[in-house]
Order: C-alpha cells, then sequence, then structure tokens
C-alpha cells in the first residue's frame, strides 16, 4: 500500500499547522530516522517526518501509520533559531525518565549547521499531548564546529543522571550532561566523542550530498547500556541517496557514559576508530543506518532504515535481534 500524505498548512501564532490524511497498516513501514518506545502494551515508532512521523504495533509485525503526526503544530521559536526550517522535523529521539516521556526533535536545513534540538514532554504515549519544553541546544554556522540535530537521550544508571549525545559531520558526535529538565545542565560545554576520521587524516573524496558538511562523514549516535558497558553506535558515511547511499552502523564502547569509546581493536572513536556493525548486502538493502537499541522483555533488538535493493532504494524499516559475543560485543541474528 502507497500513502501519500496530503499537508494544508496555515499561519497561526507563529506557528504551522498540517494534516495528514488517513491511517494505514503495513508490514513493511516506509521510515526514516527511526526509535521505538513501548508504553503499556502498544509499541510506538517515531521518525523523521511533517511534524514527526508516528506509527504503532501491538505485536512490531503489523504496524499502523497514523495520520496525526507527533506536533501538530510547530512551534514559533524553531523558524525563529533556524532560517528555513519549516515543518519537516528530522531524527527524534524518545525515553522514559522520572514518570515523563520525553522527545528530542531536530529541526536543520539538509547540508547545513543552523540547527536546533526541540523538546517536549508527554505523560503517556498514548495521549498524543505533547507539551513543548523548548530548545535545548543550537548550532549556529560559522559559530559551532558541530551540528545540533539527531539527538538521543541516555541515563547514566549509576548516578540517574541523563545525557545528550548528537551530531552530525563538521567535527563529529557531540556529548553532553543534562539537568533535572531535559536541557544541556549549567556550565556544562559539549564535547566530541566519535569522529568518522582520525582529525589528521584529510580525505581526497568530496562530500556527495553537501559541500557545506564537509567529509567527516560520522552521524546518527545512539548509546545502549548492555553489563557493564555503554555502547555507541553511529553512521558512517552517506545517507538520502536512495540506491546510492553508502549509509552503515560502526559501534564502539565504554565502561563510563562519558567515555572515551573504544572500537573492538581498542581505538578511541574520537580519533576515527568504530567496529563496522552493519553495512547494505547489495541484495535486499543497498545501505543501512541510524539505529537505534532496545530491550524488550528478554529480547534486545535492533532498528534502522535500509534503502532497499528491491524498491528502488525506498527507506524501508529494519528489525533486527542483537546476540552477544563471548567477549561482550554486539551482533546481528
Amino acid at each position: 500500500m502507497v500513502f501519500v500524505a496530503i499537508c494544508q498548512t496555515a499561519a497561526a501564532q507563529g506557528a504551522r499547522r498540517f494534516f495528514p490524511r488517513e491511517d494505514f497498516c503495513t508490514e513493511t513501514p516506509m521510515v526514516h530516522d527511526p526509535v521505538m518506545a513501548k508504553d503499556g502494551d502498544t509499541y510506538y515508532i517515531y521518525a523523521t517526518g511533517m511534524g514527526i512521523q508516528q506509527m504503532v504495533s501491538q505485536d512490531r509485525k503489523i504496524w499502523t501509520v497514523l495520520r496525526t503526526p507527533v506536533m501538530t503544530v510547530i512551534p514559533g521559536w524553531t523558524t525563529d533559531s533556524v532560517p528555513g526550517f519549516g515543518n519537516h522535523v528530522w531524527a527524534p529521539d524518545v525515553i522514559q525518565w522520572h514518570g515523563r516521556w520525553w522527545m528530542a526533535y531536530s529541526c536543520s536545513t539538509f547540508g547545513k549547521n543552523g540547527s536546533a534540538i526541540g523538546l517536549l514532554s508527554s505523560r503517556s504515549l498514548s495521549s498524543n499531548m505533547w507539551k513543548d519544553e523548548g530548545c535545548i541546544v543550537t548550532s549556529r554556522e560559522k559559530r559551532d564546529n558541530w551540528n545540533a540535530i539527531d539527538p538521543n537521550f541516555v541515563i547514566d544508571d549509576t548516578t540517574d543522571t541523563p545525557w545528550l549525545v548528537w551530531g552530525s559531520f563538521w567535527d563529529g558526535i557531540q556529548l553532553a550532561r543534562l539537568d533535572s529538565t531535559m536541557h544541556i545542565a549549567q556550565g556544562v560545554k559539549p564535547r566530541t566523542v566519535a569522529r568518522r576520521y582520525d582529525p589528521s587524516f584529510k580525505p581526497t573524496e568530496p562530500n556527495p550530498t553537501s559541500r557545506f558538511a564537509g567529509t567527516n562523514a560520522i552521524e546518527a549516535p545512539f548509546i545502549f547500556k548492555h553489563g557493564g558497558y555503554y555502547y555507541l553506535f553511529v553512521s558512517w558515511d552517506y545517507c538520502c541517496r536512495g540506491a546510492k547511499s553508502n549509509y552503515r552502523v560502526a559501534v564502539g564502547r565504554s565502561k563510563s557514559v562519558e567515555g572515551p569509546y573504544l572500537d573492538r581493536s581498542g581505538k578511541d572513536m574520537a580519533n576515527g576508530g568504530g567496529t563496522l556493525f552493519l553495512e547494505g548486502d547489495k541484495k535486499e538493502w543497498e545501505a543501512a543506518g541510524h539505529c537505534a537499541a532496545y530491550t524488550f522483555g528478554d529480547e534486545d533488538i535492533f532498528i534502522c532504515h535500509g534503502y532497499s535493493a528491491t524498491r528502488d532504494g525506498a527507506a524501508m524499516l529494519i528489525q533486527r535481534p542483537i546476540r552477544w559475543s563471548s567477549d561482550g560485543w554486539p551482533e546481528l541474528e
């Protein structure tokens, strides 16, 4: 089944309103930058889309793509902070902490680092009633050598402290401690925890997607706690080119949320390290990336979007169980 969202926009108190047409069910949802959560007996996927795409399932097999986005009104501060941003909201993340659900989302324009990460909160996913909590962090062109998109929350379970990891290209993946309101803690400055290449290495191939972003092709971080380690998943190389995409996922780990994150050979991801975890097989998937990992019951699962080799590079949902090697590294079943 093909879904076409018909959107209507109207100015209202500095915001934009838009309403897709209808719900539909599918076993193979088209999705970009998915994250997942479970509230009660229902699974939720949130993803890049007009106002943040959302879908629900009882079994993670049949998904109902909802006509109503997460954000039926885009906060006015987003367009003030990010010139050119409209209602196409990127790469959300969602977590439950201290009795509330928190959702971070990305406001940006392609290939530029004048961006912002916004914050919503809700008591329940089923209500789809989200409160605007303002901006977590912004990046500015010519001021910051990093890009405020692709957020992921992680909780330091030894201190019950929230952190945010984010980033795309420029100087790579950023990490900062949050306060109890899920904003950057006072006096904290972001620091780089992962890069595609060692800073001394200068790739000769140009960026095929943007001349502004450079060639430090790393983005979409996600930190997953398992055993005594925090595992940092990142996406290498280039998304958003359909069948020409060469997106792939790498991983490193650390005993501390703060890092350093080392790959399987012991190389620091801040210096270009990373163990390859998933790439396209060129049969079912041309490429795959922008991932997340979860524990549901007694199962660890990995999700991401893949560019389908049989559907002209369409971005589709991938779900795979994670198994763990004898030395504690994640592998896909």
